[in-house]
């Protein structure tokens, strides 16, 4: 496994699209392209399976340094009010060129940090967007809580508009782990809101955990993972931190390359984890993620309705994800387009009636075959083909690429399918890179993505 892991540990993308966002356009893609695919794919599937939503709430009090997400770190609160009014004003940017009234299957709200904003204007937000929509039946609405500021209020405010879902950020219980990354948060503050939250009736709780990490070590991982058994959330994510201090804001120059664990000791730590969350009764679910057998996450894998998109792993697919807020991204299946990512351009310009795009992609055909394959592998873990070698052929590299992983162990080839194995589980985005051929003909700067392993 050591020699697997120092051959395919290199840079890679997490495949939440294809083709990735690096190849997306800025320069001559158009916003009126990316309504009309909008439009197209609304009108196909807002009936049938409704969309999702989601709304990138970019504020926090302070900088969590293993973060890479977009975000405007301050403790004035007052800028709460006039985000929310730009949010809803892009909303109603999209609802005037939709054809019928949205139905809303999945809500999400990431950041950020959510709870930085008070519950009434969580309430506010929500109520704001369904003035305008309607909600699937069985919809699920999901947000992300910060252990130390969540509080009972935040929880209830959003249970009371619809929320069941709730994955609280935990990382790593020991202390000099969470001083180097900046955030110390007590086993305490991430019990009491969990425990809170069961009480008000919340059907899924999910805690993320990270490996990789500065100083951390493979005892601090098992020390992790004996501490969530006691509370036993529903559903985790368990993945690997993401080292890319080129990346401006992220806070990650304030340790050493020398400081992280390499790449043989985060693959123990992801082992080690892995083996004790299922001795706790976790299943593996895609890339990274685990549930208990009654979360909807496992349900949907074993009924193959998991579906994979830029709010992660969902447990239904709708195809139109629409994105609100500064830098959220939009999928029409068809074509995808993110908003700019500065939050004074975002205002001003949902406030003078445009719809805050600056960089998108329309997909060709060739585009649509490869995300079915990376979907595929990412969700069920295998992928199949109609046409045999003949649908490879239009894949440079491909065949070859799959041959050698074979040869590895990795993943087995039949005449018409492709299955990963379980010694290929920790390699699946080097598997599904075989297919990118993108990567291939237009290798991007390494420094674009974090290492693979």
């Amino acid at each position: 496994m050591c020699n697997l892991v120092q051959k395919y540990n290199i840079p890679g993308p997490r495949y939440t699209s294809y083709p990735t966002v690096p190849y997306w356009d800025n320069t001559t893609f158009s916003g009126k392209e990316w309504e009309q695919t909008l439009i197209q794919s609304f009108t196909e599937s807002n009936q049938k399976e409704g969309i999702s939503l989601y709304i990138h709430l970019p504020f926090c009090e302070s900088l969590c340094t293993f973060c890479g997400c977009h975000k405007r770190i301050t403790k004035r609160h007052e800028v709460e009010t006039p985000y929310i009014q730009a949010v809803l004003k892009e909303w109603q940017l999209y609802c005037d060129i939709l054809p019928e009234k949205p139905i809303v299957k999945e809500l999400h709200l990431g950041g950020g940090t959510p709870t930085f904003f008070t519950p009434e204007n969580l309430q506010e937000l929500i109520n704001g967007i369904f003035r305008k929509a309607n909600k699937a039946t069985g919809y699920e609405f999901s947000f992300e809580g910060h252990p130390n500021n969540t509080t009972k209020e935040h929880l209830q405010a959003l249970y009371n508009v619809g929320f069941r879902r709730v994955s609280y950020g935990v990382q790593d219980y020991n202390l000099t782990v969470q001083e180097a990354i900046h955030r110390v948060q007590p086993f305490e503050n991430v019990k009491n809101v969990t425990k809170w939250a069961r009480e008000l009736g919340y059907t899924s709780i999910g805690h993320d955990i990270i490996f990789g990490l500065p100083f951390q070590t493979l005892e601090h991982v098992e020390a992790t993972i004996l501490k969530t058994k006691e509370l036993l959330p529903d559903r985790l994510a368990f993945y690997s931190y993401a080292h890319v201090p080129w990346l401006k804001g992220n806070g990650q120059r304030g340790y050493r390359d020398e400081d992280l664990p390499t790449a043989t000791q985060k693959r123990e730590q992801y082992e080690k984890g892995k083996n004790l969350l299922a001795k706790v009764g976790y299943k593996e679910i895609g890339m990274d993620h685990f549930a208990l057998e009654a979360d909807s996450l496992y349900v949907s894998m074993e009924t193959n309705k998991l579906h994979r998109n830029f709010m992660g792993y969902t447990a239904s697919k709708t195809q139109v994800m629409i994105g609100l807020g500064a830098s959220s991204i939009s999928d029409s299946w068809y074509s995808f387009a993110q908003n700019v990512k500065s939050l004074e351009e975002y205002s001003h310009l949902v406030l003078n009636n445009i719809i805050p795009i600056y960089r998108g992609h329309i997909l060709t055909e060739e585009d649509r075959i490869i995300r079915k394959h990376i979907l595929n592998l990412m969700c069920r873990l295998e992928t199949s083909w109609s046409n045999g070698e003949e649908e490879f052929a239009q894949l440079p590299n491909t065949l070859e690429k799959l041959q050698e992983m074979e040869n590895d162990g990795l993943i087995e080839i039949s005449a018409a399918k492709l299955t990963v194995l379980d010694k290929g589980r920790p390699f699946i985005r080097n598997i599904c890179m075989a297919f990118d051929v993108l990567l291939h003909q237009k290798t991007p700067q390494t420094r674009l993505f974090s290492m693979t392993i």
